[in-house]
């Protein structure tokens, strides 16, 4: 009980509900969003996201973090404190934040360059061929970035809950939506004329992003497509790596848990539209559909050349960008960091501070490795979903396509099949709160997340293919 007593605490609502958004609005919002819509027909992604979102995300979303606020512990204890013989799903729901964090600490530094090189004058380097590998592939320069974006991770997550990453949470993410809404609504209003005549405006790529596009979709591509939307939800509301328990844990238990995962789920859905609205039109203007099926690079490669064609005006258009792309990095990277220190806090009862500092030199030690992974440790292997990759795709691949599948899978079974969904409705309806879509959440934990997620995790390592 005195665990629980000195274990420190959202101040309330709005504190939980922004640093759980800021968890979910990352990299994989602003980057893997609008190009998965893009490659996935536009409307018919977000018909399927949406749909998904409320009933598949919004099942994991309710469940962990309810699993979170009624153990008041960390990922790596609270599955053993729900069932003593599942504690090892703790285990992998730690192990997952652990991979996960030296390698987006590298991404966060490539997002932290690309700032410095548009605040200082530099954009126009950025669009030259190779640039970006050729800074990815540098000796140190990526080294340097990746530690400063560490750095400041650290520096909020060593402050605490309310007084790191609630503080933060609540001026970063109201500034983000400002930006992201003003560059949606520029992006809506340019266009250009190209080598042969055709007027490309940001009104058509709007179309094309929003609009559904049934024309030849057969049902294997539709099931693509749904199983793309729902990989994207692990990306979109942090869910199966350990952070909504996490952050679950330090919700006070007078809080109406249902109106702030509703909450959550409007403000990350608005966030990952924007996201789409902010970057496909503009990419269609300047690039036409074939630009817009850039995956990864689209933001640090087709972007710059998006801001380039822009003007004068793509100068500061790209500096508020990286900003904004700057602040959703590094309110992820802070939950990811919060659920191995709270782990570690509750497991080997470490201060916050010495669980931090212990934290940040393993990332420190495994974000240089996987920086060397595109030099001095460069080398490639063919994964069992059949991409290539190197060090970050492997520890990518692990993470997301493997583990996260699984986590979320045995979480499932769980609480629908072994301590049963009364648990997680009990503690949501603490205090006489309305459980809404009470009905919905059993028929998802009991039957249609587990199948869905098995098929999703057969497809991941390669048993299926579609």
């Amino acid at each position: 009980m005195k665990e629980e007593k000195s274990r420190s605490n959202f101040s309330g609502t709005l504190g939980f509900v922004m640093a759980a958004a800021g968890s979910a609005v990352g990299l994989g919002n602003i980057w893997r969003f609008p190009y998965l819509a893009a490659k996935d027909g536009g409307g018919l992604f977000l018909v399927c996201y949406i749909i998904l979102a409320l009933t598949f995300g919004f099942t994991l979303l309710t469940t962990e973090i309810a699993i979170g606020r009624k153990t008041a512990q960390s990922p790596l204890t609270a599955y053993g404190k729900l069932h003593p013989k599942w504690k090892g799903v703790g285990v992998l729901a730690c192990l997952v934040p652990i991979i996960i964090l030296p390698y987006y600490c590298t991404i966060g530094g490539w997002v932290f360059k690309y700032f410095f090189t548009f605040v200082t004058g530099q954009g126009k380097d950025a669009v030259a061929d190779g640039y970006f590998t050729g800074f990815i592939t540098s000796d140190i320069a990526p080294m340097i970035f990746g530690i400063i974006f560490l750095a400041v991770t650290a520096l909020i997550v060593f402050s605490g809950v309310d007084k790191g990453i609630e503080r933060y949470s609540k001026i970063l993410m109201p500034a983000l939506l400002l930006l992201i809404i003003g560059i949606s609504i520029y992006s809506l209003t340019i266009s250009t004329t190209d080598a042969d005549g055709v007027v490309r405006t940001g009104w058509d790529g709007f179309k094309i992003y929003v609009l559904p596009d049934f024309k030849g979709v057969t049902l294997k591509q539709l099931f693509v497509v749904i199983m793309d939307a729902m990989g994207q939800l692990f990306f979109s509301i942090s869910v199966a790596m350990g952070i909504m328990v996490a952050y679950g844990s330090y919700v006070k238990k007078e809080v109406n848990l249902m109106n702030s995962i509703n909450q959550i789920e409007i403000f990350d859905t608005i966030v990952a539209f924007l996201a789409g609205l902010m970057i496909v039109p503009a990419v269609y203007v300047f690039m036409g559909r074939e630009g817009m099926s850039a995956g990864p690079g689209l933001m640090f490669v087709s972007l710059p050349k998006v801001f380039d064609a822009m003007g004068t005006v793509g100068i500061a258009i790209g500096i508020l960008f990286f900003i904004m792309v700057s602040f959703a990095a590094v309110t992820s990277s802070v939950s990811v960091m919060e659920a191995i220190v709270s782990s570690i806090m509750d497991k080997f009862h470490l201060s916050r501070k010495k669980s931090t500092v212990i934290v940040t030199i393993y990332a420190l030690v495994f974000g240089i490795v996987v920086c060397l992974g595109y030099n001095k440790l460069y080398f490639e292997v063919t994964l069992p979903n059949g991409t290539t990759g190197q060090i970050l795709d492997i520890m990518d691949y692990i993470s997301n396509n493997c583990m996260m599948p699984l986590v979320a899978l045995l979480t499932c079974i769980l609480i629908g099949w072994v301590v049963k969904p009364k648990t997680i409705i009990d503690e949501v309806t603490l205090g006489g709160n309305r459980f809404g879509r009470r009905r919905l959440y059993i028929v998802m934990i009991k039957f249609v997340a587990p199948v869905l997620l098995l098929i999703l995790l057969l497809q991941s390592v390669g048993i299926i293919r579609f």
